[in-house]
This record gives structure tokens, C-alpha cells and sequence, in this order.
């Protein structure tokens, strides 16, 4: 038990090689498995539109998170006048390597949904998009078990005892305590508004509002294309978001067993911009991605490179880690978030690519003295 304590702390807070000469340790990132990298490794590096990565690097650094990784380059990279330079000269890539044994990276995408809406509940409008219930209670555990820092406990009070809050299927037959931002036409819609996060409001009275992710159940997220496969609807190679939808649309007797078998339920909240990550800024199509923040805390500028075959070309690029995502597990692992339309649901519906990925240090992080 000592010596494994010993080893967490020793991880904790030195910047280290393990028995490979390349391997990294980071502090805040002390379970990511990382190694040395040079940007002469990255493919398509030469061909980036370093312009637009150095506008998103100061977007970024709006947030107190990139604040703290970046320091003083946050500043400089308004002064410079070479973005190209600017990376190259102040900035190391580590390759993120998968935690998971034997398994590829994945990069997917998302794109801001579109629903159909009223304020008013009527025959046509009658599924409920709910803003945080008022008895959901979530509960932060790092104060005493700080190996527990990304997780909540989310629930509701029984009595004196704390219950599991209302899954889907639940919160279906149940008058949830919670405001209700708006009605949609389409319970199928909505499911995948939860699945994006984040989308777009179209009124009955031709307004339009911005809808985003402010709360869940509490209920593991459970992907329902699994399911699909598992009961022979879908083929494994035939599963996208279009696939999912269509059989829905074409079996609509069986739409609630599909939908309630991810018994995770997402709250809402209104915005007063598109589509915004868990950073709290606008999310930048093809530049922002969601993470599992337990690998890559968010903030960081992250190297991607997907294959995507016959589906196109590689995907190569600078982004940035904005937002989260129940799905997203994984240290190699990224999803994509590709802007609003119908071309980007159709692109994001069917992206499923193996992935490479480098967190982009800061030089000053890997000088003795500094992390160490």
C-alpha cells in the first residue's frame, strides 16, 4: 500500500520518464500516457492555417483555464506578428497515447441540433425541454476523497436519504420540479438535442433561441446504437446518427424501449450565444473538441490527426479542448464539434476515424525547475 502511494505522489508532481527513455509524466496529468514528440512528426503540420490557430489560441485564453496553463503566452500571442513562429518557438507536442490496451484512438463529431418549439405545451408541441430540476441535488465529494474530483453524485432527496434522480423512462410519467424552457414537436429530436448538448430553438412565432447543456440525471449514458445492434435492427457498419434516426421514424411503436435504454436525462439552460462548451466560450467549428477532462484537462491546445479513408481527406489540425461529453472516455479520444446545418449533421452523423493526438506544452513546462 506504501509504495503505491508512493508512487501516485512521486506522479503527483514531477515531470519524469518511466522505463521508456520518451515517456512523459505531467503533473496535472498524471495517468495520461504521453510521449516525446517534435512538430516535424505531426501530419499535415506544414500546411495549418496558422492565423486562424493563433486567433483561437487568444479565444481560448478568454478562459481562466487556458489562463493558467498558458501564462504569459496568452499575452504574447496578441503582440506577435509570426503565428507560425510563435507555436513553434514556444511550444513542444507530446503524443497522447490510448489508455486502453490494444485499442485505436476515435474521433467523432457533434454539431449544434435544431429543434421545433413553443412556449406553449399544445397537441402538436408536447415534449418538454427542462431546465434544472430544483430537487436535483449534486454532491462534490473531492473535499474528502480528492481522487473523486471529476465525478458528482447526482441525485434527489427520499426523506432523509438520497435517492437516484428520475431516469428517462421515469421522468416520462413524472411532473419533474423544474421550469420548462420550451416545448418540441419531436421527442426523437430531442433526444438528439441531449446527445449534441447544445442546439437551437426554432419558435412557433418564427423567434429563435440558443439552448444549452446545464445539468444531467446522474445516470450513466448508455449508447442506444449498441442497443439497436444488440437486438439486430442495425448492423455494427451501418450505425450512424441518420441509421439511428431513420429506424426510429420507421418504427415508431418501438421509440421509448430504443430511447429509455439510455436512462441518462440532460437539463438546459438558455444562452445568449450558439453553441458553447464547458469553458462557457462559443464553440469554433473544426477548432473546438470535447475530451475526457480526467486524461486532457480542458483548456489545452491539442495536434489532431484522424484518418478518414474513403470518407475523405486525413483530418489534420490545431483545436482546442472546449467541452465534454458523457460518450467521450478515454485518453485518446476526441469529438469534434463541426457548426450547425444540415451539412454538418450529415458530416457528424457518419465520422467515426482513428485518431492521433498531441497536447501542445509550453517549453517553459518541460524546463528543469519549472514542473519538476
Amino acid at each position: 500500500m506504501k509504495s503505491k502511494l508512493l508512487l501516485l505522489l512521486f506522479s503527483l508532481f514531477f515531470v519524469a520518464c518511466s522505463t521508456k527513455e520518451n515517456r512523459i509524466v505531467l503533473k496535472n496529468m498524471p495517468t495520461t500516457p504521453l510521449e516525446k514528440s517534435s512538430f516535424d512528426k505531426l501530419p499535415g503540420f506544414a500546411e495549418e492555417n496558422f492565423n486562424d490557430v493563433l486567433v483561437n489560441f487568444i479565444k481560448n485564453c478568454q478562459t481562466k483555464q487556458a489562463k493558467s496553463l498558458y501564462g504569459n503566452l496568452c499575452k504574447e500571442a496578441s503582440d506577435t506578428t509570426n503565428a507560425k513562429e510563435f507555436i513553434v518557438q514556444n511550444f513542444i507536442p507530446l503524443e497522447i497515447k490510448n489508455n486502453k490496451k490494444n485499442k485505436s484512438g476515435l474521433l467523432t463529431a457533434y454539431y449544434e441540433a435544431e429543434i421545433h418549439a413553443s412556449y406553449k405545451q399544445t397537441q402538436r408541441y408536447k415534449y418538454p425541454i427542462y431546465a434544472t430540476p430544483k430537487d436535483l441535488v449534486v454532491v462534490d465529494l473531492s473535499s474528502i476523497y480528492p481522487e473523486l474530483k471529476h465525478y458528482r453524485l447526482r441525485g434527489r432527496l427520499k426523506g432523509n436519504r438520497l435517492v437516484p434522480y428520475f431516469s428517462r423512462k421515469e421522468s416520462a410519467n413524472t411532473q419533474l420540479n423544474a421550469e420548462v424552457l420550451c416545448y418540441c414537436d419531436s421527442k426523437i429530436d430531442k433526444f438528439f438535442l441531449e446527445i449534441q448538448g447544445s442546439g437551437i430553438a426554432r419558435m412557433d412565432d418564427n423567434s429563435s433561441i440558443y439552448i444549452g447543456y446545464a445539468n444531467q440525471n446522474g445516470h450513466k449514458y448508455k449508447a442506444i446504437g449498441r442497443y439497436l445492434i444488440k437486438i439486430g435492427a442495425l448492423k455494427k457498419d451501418e450505425v450512424s446518427l441518420q441509421s439511428i434516426k431513420k429506424w426510429l421514424q420507421d418504427n415508431p411503436n418501438r421509440v421509448d424501449e430504443v430511447l429509455n435504454y439510455n436512462s441518462s436525462l440532460v437539463f438546459f439552460t438558455k444562452r445568449d450565444q450558439g453553441a458553447t462548451g464547458a469553458l462557457g466560450i462559443e464553440l469554433t467549428p473544426y477548432r473546438s473538441i470535447a475530451v475526457d477532462k480526467k486524461y486532457i484537462p480542458l483548456g489545452n491546445m491539442i495536434y489532431l490527426h484522424a484518418k478518414l479513408g474513403d470518407k475523405g481527406e486525413d483530418l489534420s489540425s490545431f483545436v482546442f479542448a472546449q467541452d465534454t461529453g458523457g460518450a467521450i472516455k478515454g485518453s485518446l479520444r476526441a469529438d469534434l464539434f463541426v457548426g450547425s446545418g444540415q451539412d454538418a449533421m450529415s458530416f457528424a452523423g457518419k465520422l467515426k476515424a482513428p485518431l492521433e493526438l498531441w497536447i501542445i506544452v509550453p517549453k517553459s513546462r518541460m524546463i528543469k525547475g519549472k514542473d519538476e
